[in-house]
């Protein structure tokens, strides 16, 4: 029983994260994660880290066997709400999964278009920190 829940949750899990809510910008990389740490501190919250994707794909390419430039440049910046992680986990303990909280950053190679996004969130509970992270999304580049 406990395996075909497991099984579940995963199945669910796969579906939400093919769902991505996205804008594009010609501003440049920089800019935008400048935009997107400068959003996080205004709503009052902790960046609570970078991971540098993009330069990880570009380091090891070679030890994986690929040679296959994914990103110009693609950064995660994570983070949480105490307060609204709160409210979603009381309503749902298995809302835990979504937290933190990630917004991305990329820009594909031979492109001048930087893509900002971050993963849709179920509806229900969740959808009060979706719309946090659109507008922590669209402040990062001034929409």
């Amino acid at each position: 029983m406990v395996r075909l829940i497991f099984a579940a949750a995963l199945l669910a899990s796969a579906a939400h994260a093919e769902e991505m809510i996205t804008y594009t910008t010609d501003q440049s990389f920089g800019d935008v994660t400048f935009g997107v740490e400068n959003a996080i501190l205004n709503q009052g919250l902790v960046l609570e880290n970078v991971s540098h994707v993009g330069d990880m794909l570009d380091r090891t390419g070679a030890d994986v066997g690929s040679d296959v430039k994914v990103f110009e440049a693609a950064d995660v910046f994570s983070f949480c709400s105490a307060s609204l992680s709160r409210k979603v986990m009381e309503a749902d303990p298995m809302n835990l999964g979504f937290c933190p909280y990630d917004i991305f950053v990329m820009q594909l190679p031979d492109s001048e278009e930087v893509t900002i996004g971050y993963r849709a969130f179920p509806e229900g509970p969740m959808q009060e920190v979706q719309s946090l992270m659109d507008e922590i999304a669209k402040e990062a580049i001034g929409e």
